[in-house]
This record gives C-alpha cells, sequence and structure tokens, in this order.
C-alpha cells in the first residue's frame, strides 16, 4: 500500500507530465497556425499548390478532432468545443478556395488571410475548445511556506541572515539555501548545516572559491561536504579551524590558568560538588 507521502509525490509528477503535455500541444498548435499562415500567402502567388495546402488543413484538422476528448462532455458543450476546434481549418478552408476562384491577386484575399492569421494567434479555437473539455491545472502556487521559514531562518542568527543576503540571493554562491544549525567551534570558526530552501530539492553546487572572497577567509579554511546520514538536501559547511577540545583541561591550561591562576593544573576532574570537583597543584617555579 502507497504511504500519503508516496501518492503526493505521484500526484505531483503526474500533474508535471500533464502539464509538460499541454505545453508541447499549445507550441504545436502554434507551429500548425504559422503553417496555415504559410500555405494561405504561398497561395496568393502560387495556386498550383492549392490541392497540397487544402489536404494537409485537412489533415491536421481531422487529426485534431481525432484526440479531442470529447466523450467528457455531452450535449451543447460537446456541440460547441467540436465547433470551435473546426473553426480555425474550415475557415483556412474557405480563405484557400477564395484565392483559387480569384485569379491573381486581390486586396480581399490579402485581408482575408491577415485577419485568418491574426484572429487565430489571438484567439486559439482549438486550445479554448480542449481547455472547455478538459480543464488547464491551476499554476504553480508560489512558494510562500518556504519564505516564511526563509524569514525565520534569517531572524534567528545573525550568520543566517548574512548567508540569505548575500549568499542566497539569485546569481549569488548558493542562490535557494539556507544556513541553519550554526554552531561556534572556536574563536574563529564556525559550522553550519547548507539546507535548500524547496523542500526535496539538492543543494546546488557551491564554489568555496566565491564563499572565501565573500568571507575574506582562506579558501582553505573552508569545505562544504556531506552530512551524515542526511540526503543531498542538506550540506555540511565548516569555516576555520575548530579549537583541538574544549574539554575543561584545554579551557583551563590555554584561556584560564594564564590569566588567573599561571602554572596551575587540573588534575582530575569529577562531576559532582564544587568541593571535590577539581584537585588544582602548583607546580614548582
Amino acid at each position: 500500500m502507497l504511504s500519503p507521502e508516496r501518492i503526493e509525490r505521484l500526484r505531483g509528477q503526474m500533474d508535471a507530465a500533464r502539464r509538460r503535455i499541454d505545453t508541447a500541444r499549445s507550441r504545436a498548435g502554434l507551429v500548425a497556425t504559422a503553417a496555415g499562415t504559410a500555405a494561405a500567402t504561398a497561395g496568393l502567388f502560387t495556386p498550383e499548390l492549392f490541392g497540397e495546402s487544402l489536404l494537409a488543413t485537412a489533415v491536421a484538422t481531422g487529426a485534431g478532432l481525432a484526440v479531442l476528448p470529447t466523450g467528457r462532455a455531452e450535449g451543447h458543450q460537446k456541440t460547441t468545443s467540436i465547433v470551435m476546434y473546426l473553426a480555425p481549418g474550415a475557415s483556412l478552408t474557405g480563405v484557400l478556395i477564395a484565392e483559387r476562384i480569384v485569379s491573381g491577386v486581390h486586396w480581399g484575399e490579402a485581408l482575408a488571410v491577415a485577419l485568418w492569421s491574426a484572429g487565430t494567434f489571438w484567439l486559439r479555437p482549438s486550445r479554448a475548445a480542449r481547455h472547455m473539455l478538459v480543464p488547464p491545472l491551476p499554476p504553480l502556487p508560489k512558494p510562500t511556506g518556504d519564505l516564511i521559514v526563509q524569514e525565520q531562518a534569517v531572524a534567528a542568527h545573525p550568520a543566517a541572515q548574512w548567508w540569505a543576503e548575500r549568499v542566497a540571493i539569485e546569481d549569488g554562491a548558493a542562490p535557494g539555501t539556507l544556513l541553519e544549525d550554526i554552531e561556534r567551534t572556536g574563536e574563529n570558526a564556525m559550522k553550519a548545516i547548507i539546507r535548500a530552501a524547496v523542500p526535496g530539492q539538492p543543494v546546488p553546487e557551491i564554489s568555496t572559491r566565491r564563499l572565501s572572497a565573500l568571507m575574506d577567509v582562506p579558501q582553505d579554511l573552508i569545505t562544504i561536504g556531506a552530512v551524515p546520514g542526511r540526503g543531498a538536501s542538506v550540506q555540511l559547511l565548516t569555516v576555520g579551524t575548530a579549537d583541538d577540545a574544549l574539554d575543561a583541561h584545554t579551557m583551563w591550561a590555554t584561556r584560564i590558568a594564564p590569566l588567573a591562576m599561571p602554572g596551575a593544573t587540573i588534575t582530575a576532574i569529577n562531576f559532582g560538588r564544587m568541593s571535590t570537583a577539581v584537585d588544582m597543584t602548583k607546580e614548582d617555579a
């Protein structure tokens, strides 16, 4: 049994396929209209092409009508859609016949060709007939949720705000990304998660050279890699060299003892009461 997530993914794939097919049909209709315009224009000067143009018009119109899903409608709607679909081919046939009857080039013929071309390109009656039977899918919604998430991430940390304003912009080093889980790992070091703003999309290729220029940090101190156990929608960013160890011994030896208690070292740590937690001895000078 398919999970709800899988069903939603399949539905999205089917909708995307329908949009691509509808786009292909629309472009094919434009090509057919351009071909009809060319045939009608050629008929003004070369009556010998009348038979071929008339046959091509009939074949194209008949083939389109054969795949028109008229079975989904009944009565008035079905009749109207068929008439609308036949209108371009029938009117072009009339123009071609008029060109054949009238000898020479007449201004009325040229006007008829211009009106047919402009009207078909502008009104798209065949496309409107199909949409009457099969309504087109609504336009893709704007990713407002992603924008809200991005705004929340920006407000959460100054580094995330800097990333959104300088790195994640269009034509930036990492467009369409967010910076999350920012953690300082040293005085001049940090790590964070780079996430794609659109769920399910991979993080784009990010140039460490461009980040180096933006951050004014040596390029060899910037690394971008996979997050263990996660997919390509997130990447791990590390900047600088993390402290070797942040345990109490190192903190005492490098930051506290030199200033507060020179020569003192921690020999044992017990996370109990403070009276027994630390055993400090004074080294001989």
